[in-house]
């Protein structure tokens, strides 16, 4: 596609993408002409215009309206017109420092302020993905007694991350069993990843000895019931901000847009894919899957909290959004996050 523009079609369909992130407004050729230095009349900008219209680069909303770009616009324009600056302004590189550091040493106090500030910066939607359980690096593991039959599950990755869990049980067992339980497989799942420690749970009640030592066996069935689930944590914030973009002012895309938020599963999904690639990713419209939602984007980076432990953080908002402003935002916090959480 881009090696049939020409440089002149470039900057016409650059200038209608920029009108309109600014102004949510469809873009006419007088317009055009008069906001940038085409040196190009009127009739020529729009004819240009017209074969972009073909390509399926811009659309007309109706009959007698300027044009506003497509997805595929969008897609062209962030990968190859747009030049994003490397560096963020001094001013939004200290806040997003300082931000970082008030939140503390608590991973999900950092992770949840993260997500503000991504939100604050950018003035659209901040959202961040707690590192998959899978893949941290089990460090112990505690069961503490609630009552005769209910039973605390605690579980400790080697980045800090604690997941605990509410467990029920069928027979009464003493805290002092408890101990030597959590003991016995402490010093057994040492040094492996959580997918890990799966696999050898599984193994290991299935191997003879368990058979003849109920300590083993229960012992066994609590951690298994301790890291059945995986779902990773959420932190979104600023679900206002896109409702204050004109294109989502009317009642039922509001409702459209928190039911989608709601279901915080298939944002799970998208957030696994921006996983399999290092740096930014940017999800466009209906690119990114999110729900059939149309008009949005996501751009995403990876974080680490330790050696091969990652999460994701990352922007949402109109496919409009100021990309070469929010691209630089969502890159530096990442990579902050990622020294902030991997010294601690």
């Amino acid at each position: 596609m881009e090696d049939q523009l020409s440089d002149r079609s470039k900057r016409i369909l650059e200038a209608v993408i920029e009108d309109y992130i600014a102004t949510a407004e469809p873009v006419g050729s007088r317009t055009l002409t008069r906001s940038h230095s085409l040196e190009l009349s009127p009739a020529t900008v729009r004819n240009v215009m017209s074969d972009l219209e073909e390509m399926g680069l811009l659309v007309s909303p109706h009959t007698s309206a300027g044009r506003i770009p497509t997805d595929k616009a969008y897609r062209l324009y962030v990968n190859s017109i747009l030049e994003v600056k490397k560096n963020l302004p001094q001013g939004n590189r200290d806040e997003i420092r300082r931000r970082c550091r008030m939140a503390g040493k608590d991973l999900g106090d950092v992770l949840k302020e993260t997500s503000r500030l991504l939100s604050s910066t950018s003035s659209y939607m901040g959202v961040v993905m707690a590192p998959r359980l899978a893949a941290n690096v089990f460090h112990q593991m505690e069961f503490v007694k609630l009552g005769s039959h209910r039973i605390l599950a605690i579980l400790v990755s080697q980045n800090g991350t604690v997941q605990n869990r509410l467990l029920e049980i069928q027979e009464e067992i003493p805290q002092e069993e408890l101990v030597r339980m959590a003991n016995y497989l402490n010093g057994m799942l040492q040094g492996l990843t959580i997918a890990q420690v799966r696999e050898r749970l599984v193994a290991e009640m299935q191997s003879e000895k368990v058979r003849y030592d109920s300590m083993m066996t229960k012992a066994l069935t609590l951690s298994e019931q301790t890291i059945r689930s995986d779902g990773a944590e959420i932190f979104l914030e600023g679900q206002a901000n896109i409702l204050d973009q004109p294109e989502f002012c009317d009642a039922g895309k509001m409702r459209e847009i928190f039911r989608a938020f709601e279901k915080k599963s298939l944002l799970l999904d998208l957030l696994d894919r921006s996983m399999q690639a290092e740096g930014v990713q940017i999800f466009i419209g209906a690119e990114s899957r999110l729900l059939k939602m149309e008009g949005m984007s996501l751009v995403t980076s990876t974080y680490m909290t330790g050696k091969d432990t990652f999460g994701v953080l990352g922007v949402i908002g109109p496919t409009r959004m100021g990309y070469g402003r929010v691209i630089p935002i969502v890159d530096y916090t990442a990579k902050l996050i990622s020294r902030l959480l991997e010294t601690e």
